[in-house]
């Protein structure tokens, strides 16, 4: 109870940092209408999970270490950029199937692996610089010194559960059927929509 007040707080700000529109969101979005329900899972399984690599870092100190060494931070910048311009790239390049060929494609869909879907959230989050810099914030900022660490842990423990449970239930949303072919029907532009905005993503997280 005596850690109440700062837990509330963090919980608030996390929170709106995980609701807004980002790269997890979009990633999330573009597993469940083109891999299905399974796949949208993995991929918010590893999102979750990314979150205790920043916890991590934070509790052993590496926040100060990025947050006095612009030089690092700015090679996580830009793995980051590279990373999502990849897969917006690899988007931009999908080719409108022949009408013949639509249900084919839509058929064939959802053949990625569980270890694969699970990576792309786990590395899209991790090389996320504005997550890093939002932990950095809490455990810098918000967090008092004088919190045990095992609280500490405690409070990313929540935030890892809590991220991990929203983008599930934006999983179980966005792959219902009827949400997942109204995006199908035009799944050539649907691709090229998404590999847009990550490619717009990369570049805003860059500069």
């Amino acid at each position: 109870m005596a850690y109440l007040d700062e837990f509330l707080l963090i919980a608030l700000a996390h929170f709106f940092a995980v609701a807004s529109p980002g790269p997890d969101f979009t990633i999330v979005l573009k597993q469940s209408v083109q891999q299905g329900r399974r796949n949208a899972l993995w991929t918010s399984f590893g999102v979750g999970l990314a979150i205790l690599l920043h916890v991590s870092y934070c509790l052993l100190g590496v926040a100060v270490l990025l947050t006095q060494s612009p030089n690092v931070f700015m090679v996580l910048k830009y793995l980051a950029g590279a990373y999502l311009a990849y897969i917006g790239v690899q988007a931009l390049r999908s080719a409108k199937p022949a009408p013949a060929q639509q249900e084919i494609v839509l058929q064939s869909q959802g053949v990625e692996s569980s270890w694969i879907a699970f990576r792309r959230g786990f590395l899209t989050n991790a090389l996320n610089p504005k997550a890093t810099l939002f932990f950095m914030s809490l455990f810098t900022l918000v967090i008092s010194q004088s919190t045990p660490l095992i609280v500490q842990a405690g409070y990313g423990l929540y935030m890892a559960l809590a991220t991990w449970a929203w983008f599930s239930f934006l999983s179980l949303v966005l792959s219902k059927p009827s949400v997942r072919g109204f995006f199908q029907k035009s799944g050539y532009w649907f691709d090229r929509g998404i590999g847009v905005i990550l490619i717009a993503l990369a570049i805003r997280i860059v500069v």
